[in-house]
């Protein structure tokens, strides 16, 4: 098996390298440290992918890791699955280019946890096996809700993956000197590899280590740019001032956050997104209790609010390290975009205060971090698509584990070539700024849905389906119709809807049509779904049943 892992992942990856040759001349001077870093982390995870594919024997195995990941362990596999190249990469370049605005997105992006602590994490346990489609068709129809819900988790993760492969793309581009395309197939195809082969248990211990290696060097860079100020923030703070051009108004709220109504659609899709993100739902099923996944959020909570605290820093100071240093802009023009694109500034930072081989290391972890994230988004696609469309809507429950499994990583391929093609289409987009468009998505789409599942009574299947398609059509209307679609990548001269968020209207909406078509339905079956309730509120207090489920 290790022989065929290799051997598939060298045969996969050949012809991107190949591409390279003749391209590498024309980009900056390669970073042989860095490179080599990468081809060790990347061969170390290979290792760890052989090892998950001889213990994986099941499909409990394959989506949730059998259940046998510890607090402590999700915990920070959980932090490595949300602390994406939008944390390293994209809100440190937005900190750098917009000051304050980039600290409210950091905030933003911390504060929806207590909403995953207290209202979710226990009830997520007790009353789901594989994914969260489990838990909204608990008691409601399985074929019609899971087949929203699998095109809501679809839509979500493809979205988010769109964010990862961007910074991959343009991380791999300054690494390697390697053109952006083939950068982005690159990251691809070494997805395809961990999750067809690994499975959850290699998605969670490459993010493990991924975690701890980004903790670490996050850290270890933040200490090494505040020696240039003395440790001090007020020195820090008065020279960010006066190298920025924006001078002191990059210590208030700027453009970004100018318009009242797009600042409150930004705030509601990150406060209430990460609650209907799949792949950080799932990982709530890999532990083997409802104490053990409240301990899950708390360890994240920490590790990920510290990073946050973390990358901040690394913005201010990369404006008075790397933004008045020529070396690091095209031309050596401070006034000229950075090279390697807008969102390398922590990399830019890493080279200034540690050296090309500080560089190398920092490289190889936000690598680990992108790779990390993709396989768990790829893996919670494949999961909706095997699981959800396939053995429980198409095959009724009759497929065997090796039916599922096939499936699985059919979908992993599929969504692999998605992923690759919406990476070359964003290629110029500032990844922490889609991220805020994905958890916008996520917030109208998946997140209400759960939350009425779990908490109301009188939610039916018509409901469901009518508020979550409402969410997420209108959701995906008013994304494509905004300014970063609509102008950016469409190149139309004005946006039909002028906000860049769509949570502010698509949230309600989705919450809305859900109350107003449950209250009128009137069926036979929403009758009995409603009386199911107080069954399905026993066991997501009690546990009871679950661990029954969960073997099965």
């Amino acid at each position: 098996m290790s022989r065929r892992i290799l051997g598939l992942a060298a045969l996969l990856l050949a012809p991107a390298l190949a591409l390279a040759a003749p391209i590498v001349a024309e980009k900056q001077p390669i970073n042989l440290h860095a490179i080599g870093m990468f081809f060790v982390f990347v061969l170390g995870t290979l290792a760890i992918t052989w090892w998950a594919a001889r213990q994986t024997q099941s499909t409990s195995d394959f989506y949730t890791a059998g259940g046998g990941i510890s607090g402590f362990q999700n915990g920070l596999a959980i932090a490595g699955d949300y602390m994406s190249a939008a944390t390293l990469l994209g809100l440190s370049s937005l900190v750098f280019a917009k000051g304050y605005d980039g600290f409210i997105y950091t905030v933003a992006f911390f504060v929806g946890w207590p909403i995953i602590t207290f209202l979710m994490a226990e009830r997520l346990r007790n009353l789901g096996r594989f994914t969260f489609a489990d838990i909204v068709s608990y008691r409601l129809d399985q074929t019609r809700i899971r087949t929203f819900a699998a095109f809501g988790s679809l839509t979500v993760v493809c979205c988010y993956l769109v964010v990862q492969m961007v910074g991959a793309g343009q991380l791999i581009k300054l690494l390697f000197g390697l053109d952006y395309r083939t950068a982005v197939m690159v990251v691809g195809v070494l997805m395809l590899v961990y999750v067809i082969f690994g499975g959850m248990i290699a998605t969670t211990w490459v993010q493990i280590i991924k975690a701890v290696l980004l903790l670490v060097g996050g850290s270890t860079l933040a200490l090494l740019a505040m020696a240039e100020f003395g440790f001090s923030f007020e020195t820090l703070a008065t020279r960010a001032v006066e190298a920025h051009a924006n001078g002191f108004n990059i210590m208030g709220p700027g453009s970004m956050l100018a318009d009242p109504v797009n600042a409150a659609s930004l705030s509601l899709g990150l406060v209430f997104g990460i609650a209907g993100l799949p792949h950080i739902l799932m990982r709530f099923f890999t532990v083997p209790n409802a104490r053990e996944a409240r301990k899950s959020v708390f360890y994240a909570t920490g590790f990920i609010g510290f990073f946050f605290l973390v990358v901040m820093v690394l913005g201010y100071a990369a404006i008075v390290i790397v933004g008045t240093d020529p070396q690091f802009f095209v031309g050596g023009d401070v006034k000229a975009a950075l090279i390697g694109g807008g969102n390398m500034v922590a990399m830019h930072l890493a080279k200034a205060v540690g050296g090309n081989l500080f560089l190398g290391f920092l490289s190889a972890v936000a690598f680990a971090t992108i790779l990390a994230v993709v396989s768990g988004l790829a893996l919670a696609g494949a999961s909706a698509i095997s699981h959800d469309l396939y053995a429980t809507v198409l095959k009724k429950g009759t497929a065997t584990e090796q039916q599922e499994m096939r499936v699985t990583r059919f979908a992993t391929v599929g969504l692999g070539l998605v992923a690759i093609f919406l990476g070359f289409l964003f290629e110029n987009q500032n990844i922490a700024f889609l991220v805020g468009l994905t958890f916008g998505i996520a917030a109208s789409t998946n997140f209400p849905v759960l939350i009425m599942a779990m908490y109301w009574k009188g939610l039916t299947t018509r409901g469901a389906l009518a508020g979550g398609f409402a969410g997420l059509v209108s959701a995906l209307v008013l994304v494509v119709l905004s300014p970063a679609v609509w102008v950016t990548v469409l190149g139309n001269a004005k946006a039909i809807y002028p906000y860049d968020h769509p949570a502010l209207f698509s949230m309600p909406l989705a919450f809305l049509v859900t109350v107003v078509v449950s209250l009128l339905d009137n069926s036979a079956r929403a009758s009995r779904e409603r009386e199911a309730f107080d069954d399905q509120f026993v066991r997501a207090q009690t546990g009871l049943g679950a661990a029954a489920a969960s073997a099965h």
